[in-house]
């Protein structure tokens, strides 16, 4: 039996490694009326997502320590509460949007250093696409 657990509207779950980009764009988002977790890694994240916290959107870094953006998001997939929350990557490395998202299955994509105005679009444009529960 899957528990249905309430969607925050206007909360986003950011995991990234970086500190200073970390607090950069929680301050941005919380600007803008979001309520806003922050992780550092993909492992502490999955560990707040499964405390219960359900977010309208994982802004999602691919390089990090302990726990990568690649396994957070098998990790994510494999799990039927968690698979269904919008996912925003937010990488470097030369990626393009199609190469993450055929890794990846369907996710938003906004290389480093990210245009503030086109992530704000992208999170706003999700979050209100989001249904009020997970099943």
């Amino acid at each position: 039996m899957t528990t249905m657990l309430r969607m925050q509207p206007h909360a986003l779950m950011l995991i990234e490694d970086d500190y200073d980009l970390r607090a950069g764009l929680t301050e941005l988002f919380l600007a803008e009326g979001y309520r806003i977790v922050a992780a550092e890694n993909g492992l502490a994240a999955l560990e707040q997502l499964r405390k219960g916290f359900r977010p309208s959107v994982i802004i999602l870094d691919m390089f990090m320590p302990i726990m990568d953006g690649w396994d957070f998001r098998s990790s994510q997939l494999r799990d039927p509460e968690l698979r269904d929350i919008p996912t925003v990557v937010l990488t470097a490395g030369g990626f393009t949007a199609e190469s993450v998202q055929m890794q990846s299955e369907k996710v938003e994509f906004i290389p480093k250093p990210p245009s503030v105005p086109a992530l704000l679009e992208i999170v706003a444009r999700l979050s209100q696409q989001r249904p009020s529960e997970l099943h």
